[in-house]
């Protein structure tokens, strides 16, 4: 039996209570009428392609599910998706490869939307070398996993509580704002994962301005703040779903310790 194809209502419904938005939200939101809106719904009226990517920007629809918006109303696609090391991507790689070589010698990483590792700079190899379980360092590497695994990083991250739940709260809002199955799936593993024991540490330190990452290494112990980087108006769906997560010193032990140790 062939499957049904969903009507362009169906989608837009559900990115809206998705959004928990009625249609009066939306439709103040692109500032049109409630009743225009609903004849869209309802399939009574057809927008124009503008008109429904104008909708799928006020909803904060990811790009990638902005195609099927488009094929349900009878447009062909509007966003490519290339392989990052395509030529017309050549760029935007170039660019990644500059910030995560600028970063040394502190650690620094691309992502993809599933949190698979894209690329890394040098100073992420040194603070891996205690993985027990190297099946964890095979591509494709998901860096969620090698985080949380108990043979994996978790086993040297000192503050593993607090930088589980962290980490899994950014994850569980991904999955709120893009609904994918895939990442549904990631939470669930690393929910089996043990949890460590909460320290109960405030970290004043920081002065409660961001979680740190406290992980065990050969050349001490060695504290990070983390920050994430996306690209800017992207119209590609691959670069749409690139993050550049970036550690930084949170102490002058760390800064030291690093750049007494270069990485190579």
């Amino acid at each position: 039996m062939a499957p049904t194809t969903r009507c362009l209502g169906d989608h837009l419904r559900e990115w809206r209570q998705r959004r928990r938005m009625s249609q009066l939200d939306l439709a103040l939101e692109a500032e049109i009428s409630q009743r225009h809106l609903s004849f869209i719904e309802s399939g009574r009226s057809t927008p124009s392609r503008e008109m429904l990517l104008h909708l799928a920007e006020r909803l904060g629809v990811p790009l990638r599910d902005r195609n099927p918006l488009l094929l349900a109303a009878g447009f062909a696609p509007v966003f490519a998706e290339r392989r990052l090391d395509d030529p017309a991507l050549e760029p935007a790689r170039r660019t990644v490869d500059m910030v995560l070589k600028g970063h040394e010698p502190f650690p620094a990483i691309a992502i993809d939307r599933h949190w698979t590792l894209v690329a890394a700079n040098a100073a992420i190899a040194p603070l891996l070398e205690a993985v027990a379980d190297r099946t964890l360092l095979e591509p494709p590497v998901n860096v969620l996993r090698l985080s949380l695994h108990p043979q994996g990083l978790a086993a040297d991250i000192t503050n593993l509580s607090e930088w589980r739940t962290h980490l899994l709260d950014r994850l569980r809002q991904q999955i709120s704002v893009s609904g994918d199955p895939m990442l549904e799936k990631l939470l669930g593993e690393l929910l089996a994962y043990p949890s460590g024991e909460a320290s109960g540490e405030r970290h004043a330190d920081l002065a409660g301005i961001a979680v740190p990452l406290k992980l065990s290494t050969k050349a001490g112990l060695l504290s990070f703040i983390s920050t994430t980087t996306v690209f800017g108006t992207p119209v590609d769906i691959t670069l749409s779903e690139l993050a550049i997560e970036t550690l930084f010193p949170a102490d002058e032990e760390t800064a030291a310790i690093l750049r007494g140790h270069p990485a190579n």
